[in-house]
């Protein structure tokens, strides 16, 4: 048996659960699907959220459910597995749910750099974001690995932070570098070390440094890399949404409201960009709930005789 809802949300991350209390809150009858597998789940706090910042992430969506949950948005610990056209979605418990409208905020994966130490590290002092915590490691002795020529941006960004930045070329080549990136990283004070990292050192569960495959070893207190952003696009590929590439991987065609080229369905947080922080995730979530209440509303008063 196929159960009805107005809206299906996939997705239990900020975007989903904002798009949910938006929805909730016009007494539409809404789903919200959450695999449980948030982005920033290795992270200890969230930071850069007015009125929330350092809160854990994992307090937030509790948070988070429990709001939604006061005004009758049903939420499930599922996974949704396949969708067809009609906007029926099949979940991984063997239940099929049909939508008017579909929300898929189901983000995306960070896959570190496979260098010995990143993984196991990964949140806690190996980062990717400086918005993101930053502060908390200023002055520290900072690392940035390097994977893609972009990660002299990340390591003028840092600069930020710290005046003790390295660039551990690694997977880059020195003559890759422009004229511009020397000239930068030479004005922000960012030393430049060529050869591939072998792996990070840890002492007392603790960042030390980083050691080169020829033996010599940098200190550092925190490693900044850019991981292989993996976005969970599968459910809009299978409808058949317009993608667009990106240096972070192809993500939606979208409007200002996350609305993508499939009809009656829509993109928000890190499902339709690289970049959405749980800020912009939530917002892009309640614009998404917001268009979708009054396009349904319009649609059901165009409908009456």
């Amino acid at each position: 048996m196929t159960e009805q809802y107005e809206v299906i949300v996939v997705g239990g991350g900020a975007a989903g659960l904002s798009a949910a209390l938006v929805l909730g809150r016009a007494r539409r009858r809404t789903l919200v699907v959450d695999a449980g597998e948030p982005r920033n789940a290795p992270a200890a706090h969230m930071h850069g959220y007015l009125t929330r910042d350092g809160m854990p992430p994992a307090e937030f969506l509790a948070t988070g459910r429990e709001e939604i949950a006061r005004y009758g948005v049903e939420l499930v610990r599922d996974r949704a597995v396949d969708v067809a056209p009609g906007l029926t979605v099949s979940l991984a418990s063997g239940r099929t749910v049909r939508a008017r409208r579909l929300v898929v905020a189901t983000g995306l994966k960070d896959e570190p750099p496979a260098v010995p130490g990143v993984a196991e590290r990964f949140g806690r002092d190996v980062l990717h974001c400086p918005y993101c915590h930053g502060w908390e490691v200023r002055d520290r002795a900072f690392g940035v690995l390097a994977t893609t020529p972009m990660s002299v941006h990340q390591a003028l960004m840092v600069s930020q932070w710290s005046k003790d930045v390295t660039l551990f070329l690694h997977a880059v080549d020195e003559r890759e570098l422009t004229d511009d990136d020397l000239r930068r990283l030479a004005t922000a004070g960012v030393k430049v070390v060529p050869g591939e990292v072998a792996e990070l050192v840890v002492e007392d569960d603790r960042l030390t440094g980083v050691r080169l495959t020829d033996g010599a070893t940098h200190a550092s207190e925190v490693v900044f890399v850019a991981p292989r952003a993996v976005p969970r696009t599968d459910l809009l590929e299978r409808l058949g949404a317009e993608l667009r590439e990106t240096p972070f991987g192809a993500y939606p065609v979208v409007d200002e409201t996350g609305r993508t080229t499939v009809p009656g369905v829509w993109a928000a947080g890190n499902a339709m960009g690289f970049a959405e922080q749980v800020v912009n995730a939530a917002a892009g979530g309640y614009r998404a709930g917001a268009t979708i209440n009054g396009e349904l509303l319009m649609a059901d008063l165009d409908a009456t005789p």
